[in-house]
């Protein structure tokens, strides 16, 4: 992996998990068979050194994923346009690894942490739900081979 230009804008790795801790919504970077990038937002939740995200049975990111499961996921956190300096402040970070479909206890395990992030207060519908769905539903998992997070403050 290449070295970050700016290093004195790096996190630290602490600070770029607490970062994917808090996330709202990622991008997920892939590549088809025929070398096109393919960048799609989406929810998801980082626990065990891994983000996980759920979707249909099929469509695009599946498919890429099938043809290189080598990805990039990326988070921004607080951003704040600085118009008189020419600059952004920001922070973000980036997930660097294989994605693969998860099943039984994992999959499970995943769809109750995004319920638990996403509806803590409807914790008893989203376990409705995610028994309705379950059948319907893939669970990828992104193993964090190496994660790099950036800021710019100030």
């Amino acid at each position: 992996m290449k070295s970050m230009r700016r290093v004195d804008r790096q996190m630290t790795e602490a600070e770029a998990k607490e970062l994917l801790d808090r996330g709202e919504f990622g991008i997920l970077a892939t590549v088809d068979s025929t070398g096109q990038p393919y960048g799609v937002p989406l929810n998801y939740v980082y626990f065990n050194a891994a983000v996980y995200f759920h979707c249909a049975l099929i469509g695009k990111k599946l498919t890429d994923i099938a043809a290189n499961p080598q990805v990039c996921f990326t988070v921004v956190g607080n951003t704040q346009v600085l118009p008189d300096k020419f600059a952004t402040n920001y922070e973000s970070v980036m997930v660097f690894g294989a994605a693969v479909i998860v099943e039984a206890a994992e999959k499970e395990t995943a769809l109750e942490a995004i319920i638990q992030k996403y509806s803590t207060d409807f914790l008893e519908a989203g376990h409705a739900y995610i028994e309705k769905f379950r059948a319907a539903t893939h669970v990828v998992k992104i193993s964090a081979a190496h994660i790099t997070g950036k800021r710019r403050a100030g």
